[in-house]
């Protein structure tokens, strides 16, 4: 029996809820807490291990995108269609916001709560955003990391690939790998809605700079899409 389109919207709503309020939280909760802070590797291993979750709760109804690049992807390698991304895209937005909604109403409510730029975990960059990167390092970063998880998403659940139970482990470790060399740089995004969802409710910077995290990682997707269909499982 087919799943209903319902169905799918509520598991990519949901799974990413789960991914930006984990990912997220793990950065404003628990990122750097003097000694007890879990640091740049745990910050890169709750991103990662929410994807691998979600994959395993939900990757049997909607293909766990919860990520509009993913989705993208998806049509360009031709394995959806358009009108479906369409509102994967809508649910993964909601979802993100939604997310970033609940890690507020949670952090806002301890004493001395301050609303600070680049607020809820928010990617960015330049002058004050964590290693300072300008512009140009944060857009070739970002669409390069897209690229390369996009790479593992298609050779993950290919077909052809005999390991196809492991995908979702596969490619929570890849994002957890992005995350510890790109943390630094912009936060990490490599999914647009991932850095929506922070970023309406942060404001300032944040909003000012979500261009480039909804432009890089849709390029970056999209040329992955074509190599992995044009060159690496090309049939003759």
């Amino acid at each position: 029996m087919e799943t209903s389109k319902f169905s799918k919207f509520s598991a990519e709503f949901l799974g990413t809820l789960v991914l930006v309020l984990m990912g997220c939280g793990s950065a404003v909760i628990a990122g750097d807490n003097g000694t007890t802070g879990v640091g740049l590797l745990g910050i890169s291993f709750a991103f990662g291990l929410s994807v691998v979750a979600m994959a395993y709760a939900i990757g049997h109804i909607s293909g766990c995108h919860i990520n509009p690049a993913i989705s993208i992807g998806m049509v360009v390698a031709g394995r959806m269609k358009a009108g479906e991304a369409a509102y994967y895209v809508v649910a993964q937005v909601l979802g993100a916001i939604a997310g970033a909604g609940l890690l507020y109403l949670i952090v806002s409510n301890q004493e001395n709560f301050e609303m600070k730029e680049w607020a809820l975990g928010s990617n960015g960059w330049g002058k004050g955003y964590l290693a300072e990167y300008n512009s140009t390092a944060a857009f070739v970063a970002e669409a390069v990391f897209t690229f390369i998880f996009l790479l593992v998403i298609f050779g993950a659940t290919s077909t052809k690939n005999i390991n196809g139970g492991f995908a979702g482990l596969a490619i929570g470790l890849s994002l957890v790998l992005i995350h510890i060399v790109g943390i630094k740089i912009t936060g990490v995004s490599v999914n647009p809605a991932r850095s929506i969802g922070p970023a309406v409710l942060a404001g300032g910077e944040a909003i000012k700079q979500i261009w480039l995290f909804a432009v890089a990682p849709v390029v970056g997707a999209v040329l992955s899409a074509v190599v992995w269909k044009t060159v690496l499982e090309k049939t003759n």
